[in-house]
């Protein structure tokens, strides 16, 4: 090629480094990783050691593009909650069912919800009586009986007759949408082992620097000092292995919030499980049928 390809890593990963390096510091003097590698990155392609600066962009970027990667999978369990929304409704006016928005019920409406739907708002059961599957709010796993007087709740499903409700909430204050707005503001970003220290590394990196060109007078020494301090295992480690752990939890059907919480699990002394389907199956099988009653034993596996 007519040019060093290590510029190509230089230019599509070290710019947005040191640019985002610089806004940090301007606007919030906000020391991070980032401080530290955008010296060690200028600094190489000032002594022309255009391949270490281009490695070290390309594996600072490759640790960012982790970290994304690991707050998407921890994003996939909110997006499953937002598609068990409901989307319309069922309303009674004057006598007659419409479907509308679900966003448009207001508190006070009656809603018709029938065998095998999804209950669009928080409500009270008005007329007739059923079983509502509350799996996806309260992890119950056997369906709960209601009847007149009851209160249901937005995103659980109605199993077996047709039913009225009165809207108590609308689809904004609904039990389902307050869950996932939770659980979107418990996702907090990944704080790295280096931005925690990166005051401090910077400041060591720096001076380290400087002791070395003062005894050596050697430029290329003195840049080697701030190349070596550069944190890109660190970098690459710690999203590296919360994807893993979010990866394996979701395997088994555990929705984690955020990279912080396997952090904040390492303090963690004791566990209270206090939802059915928690530590079960969640299923129910026949071990037993009794040919005079015509009677079921379940057990719960």
């Amino acid at each position: 090629l007519p040019f060093d390809i290590a510029w190509v890593a230089i230019i599509l990963c070290g710019v947005p480094i040191v640019l985002e390096a610089i806004i940090g510091l301007i606007t919030a003097f906000d020391i991070k990783a980032d401080v530290l590698v955008s010296i060690a990155l200028i600094a190489s392609v000032c002594i022309r050691e255009d391949f270490a600066a281009g490695e070290i962009a390309f594996i600072m970027q490759l640790g960012a593009l982790l970290e994304d990667l690991t707050v998407a999978k921890a994003r996939a369990g909110i997006e499953k909650l937002v598609h068990l929304t409901p989307q319309t409704a069922r309303i009674i006016s004057n006598g007659t069912e419409q479907m509308i928005p679900a966003e448009k019920v207001q508190v006070g409406m009656t809603l018709r919800v029938l065998p095998g739907e999804t209950i669009p708002v928080d409500g009270i059961i008005t007329l007739g009586k059923t079983s509502i599957n509350q799996a996806v709010m309260t992890g119950e796993s056997l369906p709960v009986d209601k009847t007149v007087e009851d209160d249901v709740l937005s995103g659980t499903i109605n199993q077996y007759s047709t039913f009225d409700m009165r809207a108590s909430k609308t689809s904004s204050d609904s039990s389902l949408k307050r869950m996932i707005r939770l659980v979107k503001e418990a996702d907090a970003p990944i704080v790295s082992l280096t931005d925690r220290w990166a005051t401090w590394i910077v400041v060591i990196a720096l001076v380290s620097s400087v002791i070395t060109y003062l005894f050596t007078h050697e430029i290329l020494r003195s840049v080697t000092i701030l190349v070596v301090f550069c944190p890109c295992a660190l970098v690459l480690a710690t999203p590296t292995a919360i994807m893993a752990g979010i990866g394996n939890a979701t395997k088994y059907g555990m929705l984690i919030k955020g990279g912080d919480i396997i952090e904040r699990l390492s303090k963690v002394k004791n566990i209270a499980f206090d939802k059915t389907g928690t530590l079960t199956q969640n299923k129910m099988t026949v071990v037993e049928m009794a040919d005079s009653e015509h009677a079921l034993d379940l057990r719960g596996t």
